[in-house]
């Protein structure tokens, strides 16, 4: 039997992040969010595109450059016909590009909601360590403590108090908790002797 249980925790946000803006109708700050829709001009052999958000509160809309006066030849065909069919993989990809969005705003509403696929990668569940690691495709706002103890069903005090233990340990040290999870990072859970060892071990994966 391997003392050591290997899960992969695959991380995804139901929802793109929200750059705050003043919004001219609403008369306050409010988050925009995308509308899913790319908006292109064409002049000559160049291309504007845009990618559109809405209002929250109200749709009225705001168009984040995407590029300007780009010569369509400089463009590899298969983005240039992504931008023009409005493919949904290139507009979530663009929504989650935060550099490009705090060059507009410093505000920034992440959503909590999170889809978490697990996947047992190797080992036993009779094992007493477990090893988690993290694909994140696209970045969350969720702090990686309370990501845990929502996927474990553990108390946020569980956590903290298995962390003050030495029984978790996470990549980027006890700090990284106060985090959002990252792409490659991971943890690793020492449950020897642990009382519920079973019960971590059934939500892990």
């Amino acid at each position: 039997m391997s003392d050591r249980l290997f899960v992969r925790w695959t991380i995804v946000p139901r929802d793109c992040p929200r750059p705050v803006f003043a919004c001219p109708t609403c008369g306050g700050d409010r988050p925009f969010h995308p509308s899913g829709k790319i908006r292109l001009n064409a002049n000559g052999k160049r291309l504007d595109a845009w990618l559109i958000y809405k209002c929250d509160a109200c749709d009225r809309t705001w168009n984040r450059p995407i590029f300007e006066r780009r010569l369509t030849t400089d463009l590899p065909p298969g983005d240039l016909a992504a931008l023009r069919a409005g493919d949904p993989a290139l507009v979530r990809r663009l929504a989650f590009d935060l550099t490009a969005l705090r060059r507009k705003t410093s505000v920034i509403v992440h959503s909590d909601a999170l889809d978490v696929g697990k996947a047992v990668t190797g080992g036993d569940r009779r094992a007493t360590g477990v090893e988690v690691a993290f694909a994140v495709p696209y970045p969350v706002g969720l702090r990686l403590d309370r990501l845990l103890a929502t996927e474990l069903g553990l108390a946020r005090s569980r956590i903290a108090a298995l962390a003050d233990a030495g029984r978790l340990k996470v990549a980027g040290g006890a700090s990284a908790l106060n985090r959002p999870p990252r792409d490659g990072q991971g943890i690793r859970l020492d449950l020897d002797g642990v009382n519920d060892r079973e019960t971590i071990v059934a939500a892990v994966g």
